[in-house]
């Protein structure tokens, strides 16, 4: 018999009992498409996670003052004022694998405009600190070092805060806002970031040089600098490198004994952002081993209901083998039905599981990202496991005593 024969009287014989067939297939059908909606939902919420911590920033790292202690109970880091304006400018000029360094200062206000207000974050910074988190205007520009030096009273608005203002599609570049009675001038809109994982809108937020937020909104504390570090390094590959650095120097301009703990900490986002990634990919082997395990359950029932096929179908092999079939005929019908289960059940489960993928996705708001390969691999597994477990009946029906098996009741 040719392969176009042995395949045309396998899919006959599974025709005859459509719904046993499909019952078999059916742990096929649920272990390929889990393998297939885990691998592109555990892919996506990589991506999210990604480009999550690439909102936050590229190659940054956050530079946090010391913490208190009062009656045993610690404070935090940030409690405490422990870097100064020398830290800063030591850190953008004195070490290789640092490109910018910026302060940020934070206090919460309402910004008033001519028609309305809205109570915000008001941060004081330097232009250093857009380059760190890649944040670029959307309208007008953002400021320059020239207003840092002079102090100017030059604001910009995140767009959460312009649309609450001014409105939806207005452009409030050249108005005039308030803060705490003090008037400046809208220089720039910055471009959307979004919301962080944990729900915060990074939009909410207006901008102004650090030198006018610490003369016209909240006084400073002379050479400390009351909030934080944003540091960017020099690329992705530089970023531990940074680190280290910006701890040896801060720890050296602290005078901070060897064995002392640091007064300041040091927050990457690069390791944070990989620590998820290893999370999301160690979740999605999990299930994919759960899904591999179903797959061999489908298996198992291949290999069941081919037996009892054997078992019922003894007679219509001895007819067979008398009229000059040879076992290897037998034994080809046998795995072909077993691989058609398998395939089947295999295509079955990638059309669902990418279903199944679509809706789960759309339901987080997460990133679908199918791979071609994993769909292939899926396929093919599933056909490896049907040859598998149908190779013991197959072979068991091509060695049947053809007088026996026309004997068989």
């Amino acid at each position: 018999m040719t392969l176009l024969q042995v395949l045309r009287v396998a899919l006959r014989a599974l025709g005859r009992n459509k719904m046993r067939s499909f019952l078999t297939a059916l742990g096929i059908v649920i272990g390929v498409s889990a393998v297939i909606a885990m691998v592109a939902i555990g892919d996506g919420a990589k991506a999210r996670v990604q480009q999550a911590f690439e909102t936050m920033g590229s190659n940054m790292l956050v530079v946090l003052p010391g913490s208190t202690t009062s009656g045993g109970a610690m404070g935090g880091f940030g409690s405490l004022p422990t870097l100064t304006w020398e830290d800063l400018s030591a850190i953008q000029t004195q070490l290789s694998a640092v490109r910018y360094a910026a302060p940020y200062l934070r206090t919460s206000s309402s910004v008033v405009s001519e028609d309305t207000n809205w109570s915000t974050s008001v941060a004081g910074t330097s232009p250093d600190y857009f380059a760190v988190r890649s944040w670029p205007a959307a309208r007008g520009a953002l400021f320059t070092v020239s207003d840092v030096e002079g102090s100017t009273k030059v604001i910009l608005l995140g767009q959460t805060v312009a649309e609450r203002l001014f409105g939806q599609g207005v452009d409030p570049v050249g108005q005039q806002v308030r803060v705490r009675n003090v008037p400046f001038q809208v220089v720039g809109v910055l471009a959307a970031k979004g919301q962080s994982p944990v729900g915060q809108d990074f939009d909410d937020v207006v901008f102004v040089p650090y030198t006018t937020f610490s003369a016209k909104i909240q006084g400073g504390l002379k050479n400390l600098l009351a909030g934080t570090i944003f540091v960017g390094a020099t690329g992705p590959q530089t970023t531990a490198l940074a680190e280290s650095q910006v701890r040896s120097l801060l720890r050296d301009r602290h005078r901070l004994a060897e064995k002392a703990d640091d007064d300041f900490s040091i927050r990457n986002l690069a390791e944070t952002a990989s620590a998820a990634e290893e999370g999301a990919r160690t979740l999605t082997t999990l299930l994919a081993a759960i899904a591999a395990v179903s797959l061999l359950v489908g298996g198992i029932g291949i290999m069941n209901i081919m037996l009892v096929s054997v078992t019922e179908r003894t007679r219509e092999i001895g007819v067979r083998m008398a009229v000059g079939a040879r076992g290897r005929d037998i034994l080809l019908q046998f795995l072909a039905e077993a691989l058609a289960l398998a395939v089947a059940g295999g295509i079955v489960g990638v059309t669902s599981g990418l279903l199944v993928a679509w809706r789960l996705a759309m339901t987080f708001g997460w990133p679908v990202l199918y791979r071609l390969e994993v769909i292939f691999v899926a396929v093919a597994f599933s056909g490896l496991v049907g040859i598998a477990f149908g190779l013991y009946p197959a072979r068991r029906a091509s060695r049947l005593d053809p007088i026996q098996a026309l004997r068989f009741e």
